[in-house]
């Protein structure tokens, strides 16, 4: 009986000091409409904050990118009031910058790629919520000409 119990006891504590090893969840801390993506503008920055794309991007397919900081939950995304559905992958944080995680490193966000289908522009609304304390709510929007 001795000697069960302490292999049991040994993977019990390895368990545990992972646990407690493992960084907590970052609140969600920052979103950002990163670029604006079509085929009549090519790719527009928009990450200076401002309210309106500076290219005509009219036409079908115009891709949206979006940077969200921290642990969000389920976004609540939008062109004109219409919700508009998107991927997401995780980024993590490599020296200077964020990168693609590649199932390595510690997620500290994700980047959302949004195709807007056939609409030729309008309002796009991104918001979330933290998934961990204090459950703040984020948003952005831009009006994409």
């Amino acid at each position: 009986m001795k000697h069960f119990i302490k292999p049991v006891s040994a993977c019990f504590g390895l368990f545990i000091s992972a646990a407690v090893s493992a960084a907590p969840a970052m609140p969600l801390s920052t979103v950002e409409i990163l670029k604006v993506a079509s085929v009549s503008c090519a790719v527009e920055d928009v990450s200076d904050g401002r309210e309106q794309t500076r290219c005509d991007h009219n036409g079908p397919h115009i891709k949206v990118y979006v940077l969200e900081r921290g642990y969000g939950g389920q976004p609540n995304v939008t062109l004109d009031g219409q919700e508009v559905d998107g991927v997401r992958a995780p980024v993590c944080n490599q020296g200077e910058g964020l990168v693609a995680c590649n199932g390595s490193g510690t997620t500290v966000g994700h980047l959302y790629t949004f195709d807007l289908g056939n609409k030729n522009g309008g309002w796009f609304e991104f918001s979330n919520s933290s998934l961990v304390p204090p459950h703040n709510r984020l948003g952005v929007k831009l009006y994409i000409r």
